[in-house]
């Protein structure tokens, strides 16, 4: 059954990221804000992955633009993910 995540990311400059999820597997991204062109494409590229993958692959990614230069939207996408793993208690 499809599930819908809303996460408001902190540190970035995207304002929030909808995750549409079935089980452990992306079906949908969507990033509010941010650099689009970069946001459209790792959205687009989450699709049809397993969580943990997305997880392993956006996890410590870091940006210069980010507050603390300690992390990124991609980054903050992926605890949206863990958060979301958290959630199902997995």
């Amino acid at each position: 059954m499809e599930k819908t995540y809303h996460f408001k990311p902190s540190d970035v400059c995207s304002r929030e990221m909808i995750i549409v999820y079935d089980g452990d597997t992306v079906i949908k991204a969507t990033t509010i804000g941010g650099c689009s062109g970069n946001t459209q494409g790792v959205n687009k590229l989450m699709e049809g992955r397993k969580i943990d993958d997305v997880i392993a692959l956006l996890s410590g990614i870091r940006c210069p633009g980010s507050r603390t230069k300690m992390t990124s939207c991609p980054d903050q996408m992926a605890r949206a993910l863990e958060e979301i793993k958290k959630s199902e208690g997995k």
